[in-house]
């Protein structure tokens, strides 16, 4: 034996089992599955729709639950006062970024919990005005996401309430004052019925005693027609509320199909499922190591108006020929 092979012999002696483990232990680092942390406002079957979407983007870039990645969810059952407890246990988890979808107040928790961790979201509101980012095309930090800016629709909707009840003269707005981005939205509506020449009376509600409450005022002022601006507080209620402009006969439009589905007249806004599908999407991205701070806002794309004809037809309304040839869909 050469005097080489006696000095590797020895040299892999004294490693003992070491050298054998070497490349086990590269395999096992390059198997390492990543860890994305779902953190939601809501019930696991009120956000069903959102994670469905969601995995949807995640698997169109390579990613697929289950196989090479793996998701720790955290819900908090409408009692938004508990996400920053969830974010902070994400963060002692370690995972590899967090996803906070339909919830601007997720979204907090999670900044406010790390600055470190990459953060995706997707919300209705302005990033930039409620303070998530500091800018739509370089959001800086570790936080980035995509927006599909629904509160400023509010003419679009207005036009199509107006479309619908053509002698409406006298329109109200429901709003959560307590969202964010709240002064906006209802500078938004007031600009829009202004533009219309339509009188508007903005009813406040930032829980579900107070939107009995606010139904109740609606009651005696009998407008012709009602927008329910879009936010996570009225989302998680959709039922009540549906049930309540059904029950006073008040023809109303939502920002989100969800409410058509549960018995609401008619939506008009952004896919939500396109937007948790992008929101999958960027998250993937985050994964295969592209910065938060790097990736611009996203804008929504995708729009869609639904109708329901079996509550016009409670209503008594007859659906003008116009809207329903422009109709995404219509809820039989």
């Amino acid at each position: 034996m050469t005097g080489y092979a006696m000095r590797r012999r020895e040299f892999i002696t004294l490693l003992g089992g070491a050298a054998a483990a070497w490349p086990l232990a590269a395999k096992a680092q390059q198997r390492a599955v990543p860890v994305v942390g779902f953190l939601n406002g809501v019930a696991p079957e009120a956000g069903a729709n959102v994670v469905a979407a969601f995995r949807r983007g995640l698997s169109e870039s390579g990613y697929e639950e289950g196989r090479n990645v793996a998701i720790e969810y955290r819900w908090a059952y409408n009692e938004l006062a508990r996400l920053p407890e969830l974010a902070a246990d994400l963060v002692r988890r370690r995972v590899s970024l967090i996803a906070t979808l339909a919830s601007g107040d997720a979204a907090f928790a999670a900044k406010g919990a790390t600055t470190t961790i990459p953060i995706v979201f997707a919300t209705g509101a302005d990033p930039v005005q409620i303070g998530l980012v500091s800018s739509i095309n370089r959001p800086g930090g570790n936080i980035t996401g995509i927006s599909t800016m629904s509160g400023e629709l509010g003419t679009k909707r207005f036009g199509l309430l107006r479309e619908f009840i053509p002698g409406a003269t006298r329109f109200a707005a429901l709003v959560n004052p307590h969202q964010p981005d709240a002064e906006s939205l209802i500078a938004d509506v007031k600009a829009a019925a202004s533009a219309m020449g339509r009188q508007l009376d903005v009813l406040h509600a930032a829980n579900t005693s107070e939107i009995e409450q606010a139904f109740a005022g609606l009651a005696q002022k009998r407008p012709d027609g009602l927008l329910v601006v879009s936010g996570s507080l009225f989302g998680n209620r959709r039922v009540q509320l549906t049930t309540l402009a059904a029950r006073h006969v008040f023809p109303a439009i939502y920002g989100d199909r969800q409410y058509v589905e549960v018995g609401g007249l008619m939506s008009y806004g952004p896919s939500a499922a396109d937007g948790f599908r992008q929101a999958g999407i960027y998250a993937a991205r985050l994964l295969k190591g592209e910065k938060a701070a790097d990736l611009p806002i996203l804008r929504a794309s995708k729009f869609e108006f639904v109708i329901n004809l079996p509550t016009a037809r409670a209503f008594g309304l007859a659906i003008p020929p116009s809207l329903l040839a422009i109709a995404d869909e219509v809820i039989e």
